[in-house]
């Protein structure tokens, strides 16, 4: 609810009355993408969500950066190497001559091979990475429309998603905050990150999803984490139809409850807008404030959010949705009727911003969501406290001088004396180079004997890398010098030892997938 100044009015969680410094990341080539002809996924919503930011004029209450693409060495903090290299060398010319390839990494149908698919996953990565670090130097908000692309395993595509960027950027959120929380809204469960963070205790996903005969058909109640990570996912299955209030009466108290319980550093809120009334996937029936309700009240809690894209096929509801959702996350109402910009013809016949839900059928009950809601809190009453983690080994934190701008040379792009770490393109990265991926399957567990192998584990840590945050696209704003950090543990104890599995092999057996609706 706003008040007459567009901000936000006191929620039973904080008082939200104030004004958050929130930065965006947008690249104008991202809505050139074309995952082929007469495919759901069009990036395209990308920039008709970008053209309404800025006829609104919310662009000039934020800071707007284009974000530096991903390197691989980036996207191999948790993806397997051999799949990242698969990614940036296939192309549509080259695919039938890797078959075997394309079978192993689930490239095909869902996940085609099309033009500048390497670099559209280094651009929506970098967007989500460079937010995860603004968060991490000052900024309350982060939005990066492009990412979410929740499906993404180590070592395959799925669900239209190729690299995981959310799991990135938490693990980015990881180098200063103990404990991350996750929150997906998708209709489609965000199987990649829970399964990413399955057995730790210092992120926590939560996700809102259809579940039954529906891609990708996991995310039942009862998975809720494993080992050091039980009951750290939470997983809310739901039927066909369900409306705003049915879709509140769960949200809140259950996300209430999990900011309570576990107290997390900063939060990352997967938008995806099929679970939007109309979706050309989705069955859900919820209205465009509604959906965008959740945003307000992660907004209300005060912690830094990182706010991601997703699903969504009806790119017009998309493209209103998130258009509004950063409205939200400025404390800005927006007027119902859309202003003129170059693609208005899409909104027709009525050009408002918002558009009514449908009469479908709500099949969630009132029993069904007060058995879910009981059987949840249950589970959270089990965590009685937020886990107290120790890092074995903190990554250095990536820094962001400011600029003076008496001496700064409008006309130099890069100082030559800089020490910022810039990817020469004609030269391949050296394996030397490589960092293992920073997956949380695939490790193994190995016990320090004495304290002689405690110093030489010290001893032998991973070199730093550098982590560049997104360029700056506005004026004042400076552009901005980092470093960064090599891969970290996550297991907190003292006389256990997380190591990466750096042979990165896939099963002989594919993993099974479920189609979509």
């Amino acid at each position: 609810m706003m008040d007459g100044s567009g901000n936000s009015l006191a929620t039973a969680a904080c008082s939200d009355g104030t004004k958050r410094r929130v930065c965006y990341f947008y690249d104008s080539e991202v809505g050139n993408y074309y995952y082929g002809q007469g495919h759901p996924m069009k990036p395209h919503r990308i920039r008709m969500t970008h053209a309404l930011l800025a006829h609104y004029g919310l662009l000039q209450n934020l800071q707007v950066y284009k974000p530096n693409p991903a390197r691989e060495r980036d996207l191999c903090r948790f993806h397997a190497d051999d799949y990242v290299s698969f990614l940036r060398t296939v192309t549509p010319e080259t695919q039938q001559d890797q078959i075997r390839s394309l079978k192993r990494f689930n490239v095909g149908e869902d996940c085609p091979v099309f033009d500048g698919l390497y670099s559209f996953c280094q651009t929506y990565a970098g967007g989500s990475v460079g937010g995860a670090v603004k968060l991490n130097h000052g900024h309350d908000i982060a939005i990066n429309w492009a990412g979410g692309l929740h499906h993404a395993k180590k070592c395959e595509a799925s669900g239209f998603c190729y690299v995981n960027d959310i799991v990135l950027a938490i693990l980015e959120l990881l180098k200063k905050h103990e404990r991350v929380l996750y929150v997906d809204i998708d209709i489609h469960h965000g199987d990649g990150v829970e399964e990413a963070f399955y057995t730790t205790d210092r992120v926590m996903t939560v996700s809102f999803h259809k579940f039954g005969d529906y891609f990708p058909g996991t995310g039942d109640i009862r998975d809720v984490g494993y080992g050091k990570g039980k009951y750290y996912s939470l997983n809310v299955p739901l039927d066909d139809g369900i409306d705003d209030e049915s879709y509140q009466s769960l949200f809140k108290p259950l996300i209430g409850k999990v900011m309570e319980v576990f107290r997390p550093g900063a939060v990352v809120l997967q938008c995806g807008a099929d679970s939007l009334s109309g979706d050309r996937l989705g069955c859900f029936n919820l209205s465009i404030k509604g959906h965008a309700e959740c945003v307000r009240y992660m907004r209300s809690f005060n912690v830094p959010l990182l706010l991601l894209g997703g699903g969504g096929y009806t790119i017009r509801n998309v493209a209103r949705c998130w258009c509004y959702e950063t409205g939200v996350a400025l404390g800005v109402e927006l007027d119902d009727k859309m202003p003129q910009h170059e693609y208005f013809e899409y909104f027709g016949p009525d050009y408002t911003l918002h558009v009514a839900p449908s009469n479908m059928e709500n099949k969630n009950s009132r029993q069904l969501l007060d058995d879910i809601r009981s059987k949840l809190l249950d589970n959270l009453s089990k965590l009685r406290h937020a886990p107290s983690v120790q890092f074995q080994e903190r990554p250095p934190e990536t820094e962001f001088p400011e600029a003076d701008e008496d001496q700064e040379d409008p006309d130099e792009r890069h100082d030559p004396d800089s020490d910022m770490d810039v990817d020469d393109p004609k030269l391949p990265d050296e394996p030397s180079r490589k960092t293992p991926s920073t997956s949380i399957q695939n490790i193994r567990i190995k016990k320090e004997v004495g304290e002689n192998e405690l110093k030489e584990q010290d001893a032998q840590k991973g070199t730093s890398e550098h982590i560049k945050n997104g360029e700056v696209m506005t004026e004042e704003i400076p552009s901005a010098k980092a470093s960064e950090a090599g891969p970290m543990s996550i297991d907190e104890s003292n006389n256990v030892k997380m190591e990466e599995d750096n042979r990165n092999k896939l099963p002989d057996a594919p993993v099974s997938t479920f189609p979509k609706s």
